[in-house]
């Protein structure tokens, strides 16, 4: 299974070059390349510095959009209020880029499946568990998923927008209860619906519920 996954990820790289007439396919797959670390960073807004030292957005613009509109990498907003409707709010210099795949996105990290399946701890497991959550919701919702990022000490990882109802979600890696910012955002906004996708069963905790990450992909009916 590694073996065809990375060979397929060959193919995605080879597929650019070929394809990509109008924009410099090169500068594509460097924003291609640069997901795993994109992802790796504490904070995981994009930084097109990571992309390439001195790099500018007018430099890249191009080629994520074309990522983008190829289905290759996700992208949500982070949002300066909590409030409905999200898309007046969005902030459209900050965002996060995602890959469509998050066996792929392993594959390309060079994660090894027993690190998984033997709860290892290691920096990019929780980016994982995020990518496979966005992988699930960008099929499912009817309005794309944004996240909140006020400040450099609050994080909440995703918000959907249910008819006016605005839900904060939290990705956490293993059965781990800690989620300052969470907390925080639930006391400071008081939303009727909080989610916390996990590997800790379905249970309401509080103010919000305990979601396994397995029944992400059933979030629309959950609410």
């Amino acid at each position: 299974m590694e073996a065809i996954q990375k060979e397929l990820l060959a193919v995605y790289e080879n597929d650019i070059t070929k394809h990509n007439k109008q924009i410099n396919a090169g500068r594509i797959l460097l924003v291609y390349r640069s997901i795993v670390p994109q992802l790796t960073k504490e904070n995981e807004k994009f930084s097109y510095r990571t992309v390439k030292a001195g790099a500018r957005a007018r430099e890249f613009e191009e080629a994520i959009e074309w990522l983008v509109s190829a289905g290759i990498m996700h992208r949500i907003y982070n949002v300066s209020r909590p409030e409905y409707p999200l898309s007046a709010y969005a902030m459209m210099s900050h965002f996060k880029l995602f890959f469509f795949d998050t066996g792929l996105l392993k594959a390309m990290a060079g994660i090894e499946n027993e690190a998984i399946v033997l709860d290892k701890a290691f920096p990019f497991r929780g980016a994982l568990t995020e990518n496979a959550l966005l992988q699930q919701f960008v099929g499912e919702l009817a309005v794309p998923p944004y996240y909140y990022a006020p400040d450099v000490k609050h994080e909440i990882d995703f918000l959907l927008q249910h008819q006016m109802e605005i839900i904060p979600l939290e990705a956490k890696t293993g059965k781990t209860k800690k989620a300052a910012s969470f907390r925080w955002y639930i006391e400071k906004f008081a939303p009727q619906l909080a989610f916390r996708y996990s590997e800790r069963n379905y249970r309401r905790d509080g103010k919000f519920t305990n979601v396994p990450v397995y029944l992400a992909g059933r979030t629309d009916f959950l609410i």
